[in-house]
């Protein structure tokens, strides 16, 4: 009997290349019991630069089932969002 032979491929990597798959990352929004709609609203619209009713359809997502993905985007962007929604202490959580 003759013995099979396995064969690896040679892979070359370059370390020089930088490799990403360009994922988005998320910023969730969570519900709590000290904000108003109205503020939480206003610091959306200022966060995601959204229009008034796409602020406050989160802010009602937010409220009923308590989270909402409320801007999908790099991460970089991802922080700046969640950076100016906690300014006013509301509850955010990026995931990628």
């Amino acid at each position: 009997m003759e013995k099979e032979l396995e064969y690896k491929p040679i892979i070359d990597v370059d370390s020089d290349t930088e490799t990403s798959i360009g994922l988005e990352s998320r910023v969730i929004l969570f519900n709590d019991d000290w904000h108003t709609f109205d503020e939480v609203i206003n610091q959306l619209i200022k966060a995601i630069h959204c229009t008034f009713e796409k602020a406050r359809e989160h802010a009602f997502e937010v409220h009923v089932k308590g989270k909402s993905i409320v801007f999908i985007g790099s991460m970089k962007d991802c922080l700046k969002v969640s950076s100016i929604l906690e300014e006013i202490a509301l509850t955010t959580q990026i995931i990628t």
